[in-house]
């Protein structure tokens, strides 16, 4: 594959993880790992390790994405420091959890385990007045705090993406606003896209990828990195403001659809 087309790729890739991003609150996670599985095999990386980079690589272009989307989501309102805060220890937790559980499984575990998530999480894009009929009155606080942050960061880290999803679910289900659902969201992916990044750096470096591309150090390709970031930091504020101004169901339904079909490709 020519570098200019490969570059492109990724540039694309980092344009549509960034509005998604500050859209739906989503990392770009969903975006970024099948777009390099697709991009690396296309490039002739068809390596036992590759899906480890893929995952490693989109938890670190979430850091930069997130924290662009979710600067811009604090200066429009919409994001909940408070939360933020309160979850942050039982997010790390889940976190290094993840990231300790991907130093036990086999690539073809990992790319089953990334399907069936990314196929479950489709299901509250294409159907989200089926979550909405079940409402609570407060946000979660203890033990089920303590569950369910644990769960989002762990589940994150494994699948490569910042948790922005369960996030805007458990926000939206608890009675606050979809922006401010969206916009803390992004707050939640800096953190499990720091730690998950980092965890995935460490872990890589203590392991051999077979036919891992240039430029990667531990399960983190650079390259990738750098085009896919360069682009998203750009993007992720017009998804935000997009999330201020547009209806967003249909793009969900539509955004639902592709998580479904990414599910059945990678289970093929």
């Amino acid at each position: 594959m020519e570098l200019v087309l490969l570059i492109t790729m990724l540039m694309a890739t980092g344009a549509v993880a960034g509005l998604c991003s500050g859209l739906f609150g989503v990392g770009g996670g969903f975006i970024v790992v099948p777009a390099l599985l697709f991009v690396l095999d296309m490039a002739g990386y068809r390596g036992e390790g590759i899906i480890f980079i893929a995952i490693g690589t989109s938890l670190a272009t979430i850091i930069l994405a997130s924290s662009r989307s979710a600067f811009t989501h604090w200066e429009l309102g919409s994001l909940d420091i408070q939360f933020v805060r309160t979850w942050l220890p039982w997010l790390t937790v889940g976190t290094l959890i993840g990231v300790s559980l991907t130093a036990l499984v086999s690539s073809r575990d990992l790319q089953f385990i990334f399907a069936v998530g990314v196929g479950a999480y489709s299901l509250f894009f294409l159907f989200p007045r089926a979550f909405s009929r079940f409402e609570f009155e407060g946000l979660p606080v203890g033990m089920t705090r303590a569950v369910l942050g644990t769960s989002v960061g762990g589940v994150s880290a494994l699948l490569g993406i910042g948790g922005g999803t369960p996030i805007v679910i458990t926000m939206t289900l608890c009675g606050r606003p979809i922006v401010e659902a969206v916009g803390t969201a992004a707050g939640v992916g800096v953190i499990i896209g720091l730690l998950g990044a980092a965890g995935f750096l460490i872990i890589g470096l203590t392991k051999v990828v077979v036919g891992a591309p240039p430029g990667s150090i531990g399960f983190i390709n650079i390259p990738a990195l750098i085009a896919i970031s360069a682009v998203s930091v750009v993007t992720a504020p017009y998804g935000a403001r997009l999330a201020h101004n547009v209806k967003t169901e249909s793009l969900k339904r539509g955004f639902g659809v592709y998580l479904l079909v990414v599910a059945v490709i990678i289970l093929q």
